[in-house]
């Protein structure tokens, strides 16, 4: 059940309420309001390699980055820093028990991983002989059917014409939330018209499009990745999400990567075949303005490197045609830390990508 300042969600609803119902109370609550606001005004900070290399608190620090599709469960006494970005019409969930610090962050791009990818999230972070007290934060997704040049912060029109991407999905997850036996104290609620600015040409896009938890706090920070920040093996990360349509098992639940207990990355094998190949050589032929149109579910919005990094993900499966190539002896890719806390593959001197 979702909690608001100690108060258990209501609506005006004599009939049980659906998740666009809860969704909408949710928008206008004045407190998640309030928080909204507050968020929105945090300096947005860019997490790079370089960064984290420049001062002697940042060398400790130890981040791990969730990609589109995964989660990862992270205990506060392994690691310092937990995010996820790129989300546009994705939504980016972090669940933190008050008791344990343990925090799950879980990058969510369809309704239909919801129900099996909270379950997911919530299996180390909650003790199932307790009650746990859990604090959430959902950042993402934007208004991406209102009409262009609308007043920033507005609310739409109707609910009946709230259909696009990013409603439905947050709609998807309050209703999880709310059905679900845990307390979810909703701390952070930075969707849909709280998280939508209208650039030059009148386009609706995200004001965020990730964040960064500190793990002793559980505080947020706005922030963005880039190459180097998402790691480890960001491509074959990226492979693997573009070959997620070629497995139904991964269309019903998001992608275990991270491993809590040893602090790993663990890539598990998976294959691609002529279909994603075919795709890879016939994206690379188009021009940026075609790969976003073909690519996104928001190509007015998207991320400033989205085309560079498709680019690049065609690029590796053309040079990489055979899966075998990636994962030999159908062994999984696994990345240590470092003691300087970057990422080393293991059983290889250096981490190509």
């Amino acid at each position: 059940m979702i909690y608001v300042g100690g108060v258990p969600l209501s609506t005006d609803s004599e009939s049980p309420p659906q998740g666009s119902d809860m969704l909408f109370a949710l928008m206008e609550h004045p407190i998640l309001t309030s928080a909204s606001s507050s968020f929105n005004d945090i300096p947005e900070r860019n997490l790079t390699i370089s960064e984290e290399s420049g001062s002697e608190r940042s060398r400790r620090s130890k981040c791990v980055y969730v990609s589109q599709r995964e989660y990862a469960t992270i205990d506060p006494a392994l690691v310092d820093l937990v995010g996820t970005d790129e989300a546009t019409t994705c939504i980016g969930l972090a669940i933190r028990n008050r008791t344990s610090g343990m925090i799950s962050v879980g990058h969510m791009d369809s309704p239909n991983i919801v129900d099996i990818g909270l379950t997911q999230m919530l299996t180390l972070v909650v003790d199932r002989n307790s009650t746990a007290e859990l604090d959430v934060h959902l950042i993402g997704g934007f208004d991406d059917v209102t009409p262009q040049h609308a007043s920033i912060g507005t609310r739409p029109e109707s609910k009946e014409k709230m259909e696009g991407y990013s409603f439905p999905l947050c709609a998807k997850i309050v209703e999880a939330l709310q059905r679900s036996r845990e307390r979810f104290h909703l701390n952070t609620f930075h969707v849909l018209w709280h998280n939508t600015r209208w650039d030059s040409q009148g386009n609706a896009c995200p004001v965020f499009h990730g964040f960064l938890v500190e793990t002793s706090t559980g505080s947020l920070v706005p922030t963005t990745f880039d190459r180097t920040s998402r790691c480890p093996d960001e491509i074959v990360r990226r492979v693997r999400l573009a070959a997620c349509s070629e497995n139904h098992r991964w269309n019903s639940e998001l992608i275990e990567t991270y491993d809590t207990q040893t602090d790993r990355f663990i890539i598990a094998p998976f294959s691609w075949t002529e279909c994603l190949l075919y795709f890879a050589s016939t994206v690379r032929q188009l021009s940026d303005s075609e790969i976003l149109s073909s690519c996104s579910t928001s190509p007015f919005s998207e991320v400033p490197d989205f085309v560079d990094n498709e680019r690049r993900l065609c690029d590796y499966l053309i040079r990489h045609p055979d899966w075998r190539e990636t994962f030999p002896m159908n062994q999984p890719r696994i990345f240590e830390r470092t003691a300087n806390g970057t990422w080393r593959r293991q059983g290889v001197k250096l981490s190509p990508d």
